[in-house]
C-alpha cells in the first residue's frame, strides 16, 4: 500500500527535503520516510503538495501526457477584463513557445489564511482574485502568464491536483489520504 500525503505548502517553504542554503523545507514538515513530493510549486507559491512514495503515482501526476488538471486562486494586480482573461484561456506566447489553454474565471475574494509578509497593498491599485485551472506545469508559469496580459500576480495557491483538494488544511498541515 503506497502512502499519499496532502499537504499545505507555506509561503517560503523550498518544495524539496534538503537545502544546502538553509532554507525551509518540507522536512521541516513531513518526517515520514521514503515519500518525495509529486511535482514542484515555487518556493513563493502556497498551497497543494502530493507527497507519495509510489514511483508509479509521482509519474502519473507530473507526466505532461496525462494532462492532470491543476486548480489555483490567483490574486492579481488590477481588474482583468473578459478579453484580457480570453487571452488566457486561448493561451500566451512565453519565451519557452504558446501555453496550452487555461480555463479561467473571475472569484470573490476567497477565505484564507494570512500569510507572512503579507502581500504589498497599494491603495490606489486595485487587486482581483482569478480561479485558474491548468492541464500543463511550466516553471512559474501563472505568473509568467499573469505578466504577459499586464496583470502580475501578487499572491498564488494551489488548491486542487486532478481528485485530490486542498480542503482545510492550513499552511504545515498535512493528512494522509488512502
Amino acid at each position: 500500500m503506497s502512502h499519499i500525503i496532502l499537504f499545505n505548502k507555506p509561503y517560503l517553504v523550498l518544495c524539496q527535503f534538503t537545502d544546502p542554503g538553509g532554507r525551509i523545507t518540507l522536512s521541516d514538515f513531513i518526517q515520514m520516510p521514503g515519500v518525495y513530493a509529486a511535482g514542484r510549486l515555487d518556493f513563493d507559491s502556497e498551497g497543494l503538495v502530493i507527497l507519495t512514495d509510489s514511483g508509479k503515482l509521482q509519474h502519473a501526476i507530473t507526466d505532461p501526457q496525462n494532462k492532470l488538471p491543476k486548480i489555483y486562486w490567483v490574486q492579481v494586480e488590477g481588474i482583468p477584463t473578459e478579453a484580457v482573461l480570453l487571452r488566457l484561456e486561448k493561451g500566451v506566447v512565453l519565451k519557452d513557445g504558446l501555453t496550452g489553454p487555461a480555463q479561467v474565471k473571475h472569484i470573490r475574494e476567497p477565505v484564507l489564511w494570512s500569510r507572512e509578509p503579507p502581500i504589498r497593498y497599494r491603495k490606489n491599485v486595485p487587486t482581483a482574485w482569478l480561479e485558474i485551472r491548468l492541464t500543463e506545469g511550466r516553471k512559474r508559469q501563472i505568473r509568467r502568464m499573469t505578466a504577459a496580459i499586464g496583470h502580475p500576480t501578487l499572491r498564488l495557491i494551489r488548491v486542487a491536483i486532478g481528485e485530490w483538494r486542498l480542503g482545510m488544511l492550513k499552511p504545515g498541515e498535512w493528512t494522509e489520504v488512502k
